[in-house]
């Protein structure tokens, strides 16, 4: 079963027929053709297997997780593939990432949501750990819904990330997040993870070493 999912999520990424200037990647989602322009110079300007399974989620989970209206922040979003699929499903977006990502992103996300998005998304620079309280305050911030798509590897900023999370997350906001696990720093990650939400695995793909997870508050997932 998980190498026959696979192989339907992989089916939804195509590529150009003809050589172009411009690199770019086509995936089938939301009833969409979606070209996302990647660069090769670093890590959040391609488009990794995560994405593409917390995309096939929330396509094939649509009633249950149902986006319409519903606020989401996407945190390093990279090419902006998880964005634009929750953005055509009806999701009002704010798509986040390092400043020197944002130029691309925009690109990608203003390429495939115009006129067909409901809500037209929101590119903004988010450092992790960073002016949190200036650029997304508390009392005025309200998301339904975080999505991160391989936000954790081998880098130095995990205490940030967390505390991204942290400062991000309301009483009732769900988290749904899909990783990869490379190192045993990710396991680490998770662990800590766990003192703040509470975690359920939704989905398990073992033939590509990832996992999806909901996660929300301490105490707010049974409620």
């Amino acid at each position: 079963e998980d190498e026959q999912i696979v192989a339907e999520i992989m089916r939804r990424r195509f590529f150009p027929d003809l050589v172009t200037h411009k690199t770019w990647e086509g995936f089938h989602f939301a009833g969409h053709e979606i070209r996302i322009t990647e660069a090769t110079d670093c890590y959040g300007a391609v488009v990794w297997p995560s994405a593409l399974v917390l995309c096939y989620f929330l396509e094939t989970n649509s009633k249950q997780y149902n986006l319409v209206d519903k606020t989401v922040i996407e945190i390093g979003a990279g090419t902006g593939l998880v964005s634009i699929v929750a953005s055509l499903l009806g999701a009002l977006v704010t798509a986040t990432d390092l400043p020197e990502l944002l130029g691309n992103l925009q690109h990608n996300v203003l390429q495939n949501t115009k006129l067909k998005s409901k809500h037209q998304p929101c590119v903004k620079e988010l450092s992790w750990g960073v002016d949190l309280e200036k650029n997304f305050p508390r009392s005025s911030c309200h998301f339904d819904y975080i999505m991160a798509a391989d936000v954790v590897y081998y880098h130095p900023f995990l205490d940030e990330l967390l505390l991204t999370f942290d400062h991000l997350c309301k009483k009732d906001t769900v988290i749904l997040w899909a990783m990869k696990f490379r190192l045993e720093k990710e396991n680490r990650f998770v662990d800590r993870f766990q003192t703040l939400f509470d975690l359920e695995m939704i989905s398990n793909f073992p033939s590509l070493n990832i996992a999806l997870y909901k996660a929300m508050r301490k105490g707010m997932m049974k409620a």
